[in-house]
């Protein structure tokens, strides 16, 4: 999976102010990341507010997503959810011609156990036509899917080829570096430790300020993989600040407010979810400027 390997950016639904989706401000920031450096696409996951999206919403997600890259980017969608069954019936229903994988996290709320995170991707990847790319993000599904976990799945089935891993654990991220299978990518999900994770031995990163500063963090994820450490730090650190800012008051409200600096698009966000308040919006409208 060489496509896998670098900077991809999970891509933002943009609203209108009457929050509906902006497919012309969605068209606006795939050409932005494409003419940035960046390497792949992820369509439909967290940062996409997935959660209130209609089933026609989406549809129209992937279908302008898919027009606008026209071809020129890997894409990957994201299907996961903590109903097996649901997902394992996406994953057979879907036609995936436009996709090189399939995001899928780990099931949230329902806090299963290791056993049942091992069983429910178990049911993903025997369903799954094209690679998958398992997600943890503890912080929001509120069970950590272990080493031990990851490691047994990629060994069992071949088609789980990648791990997105947002625990913000760099222990946790070394262990799979280290016990992994020839071949299956541990992948960033945590923006401020990709340095880090990529000069462990991680494969790059799944990203969310990539998306705001397509240049610099590509470029900073190139030369951690081309072990140019001191190159790469200086762009660490240039961004490390808006890294925090982003997420500061939640995902994706940080990162729209700096789309709506850049003039790419609104910066609305639907409930639950509210815009950041005008002290943070100053912040980062400061730092793009600065930058």
């Amino acid at each position: 999976m060489q496509s896998l390997i670098g900077t991809g950016v999970a891509l933002v639904t943009p609203f209108k102010k009457d929050f509906s989706v902006d497919t012309e401000a969605l068209t606006r920031i795939v050409n932005f990341q494409i003419d940035n450096g960046i390497d792949y696409l992820v369509v439909l996951g967290t940062t996409a507010e997935n959660a209130t999206l209609s089933q026609e919403e989406k549809e129209l997600v992937i279908t302008t997503v898919i027009n606008a890259n026209n071809g020129r980017l890997p894409l990957v969608l994201g299907v996961g959810g903590n109903n097996t069954y649901k997902v394992v019936e996406e994953l057979k229903t879907r036609d995936f011609s436009n996709f090189v994988a399939v995001l899928s996290v780990s099931p949230y709320y329902n806090k299963p156990t290791q056993e049942g995170i091992y069983q429910h991707f178990k049911a993903v990847a025997e369903a799954s036509p094209i690679p998958v790319i398992l997600y943890n993000v503890p912080g929001r599904t509120a069970s950590n899917m272990l080493p031990s976990t990851v490691l047994r799945l990629a060994n069992d089935f071949k088609n789980v080829v990648a791990i997105k891993e947002a625990a913000g654990d760099i222990v946790q991220a070394m262990k799979l570096i280290q016990g992994k299978p020839e071949g299956f990518l541990v992948i960033s999900g945590d923006d401020m430790v990709t340095l880090p994770m990529v000069l462990a031995g991680g494969s790059g990163v799944i990203s969310v300020i990539g998306e705001g500063f397509p240049r610099q963090f590509s470029d900073m994820v190139r030369l951690g993989l081309e072990r140019k450490v001191d190159e790469a730090y200086k762009l660490h650190y240039l961004l490390a600040e808006a890294i925090d800012m982003i997420f500061e008051q939640g995902n994706p409200a940080g990162i729209k407010e700096v789309f709506k600096t850049l003039g790419l698009s609104e910066n609305t966000v639907r409930l639950p979810l509210v815009n950041v308040n005008q002290d943070l919006a100053d912040r980062l409208n400061k730092f793009v400027k600065s930058l």
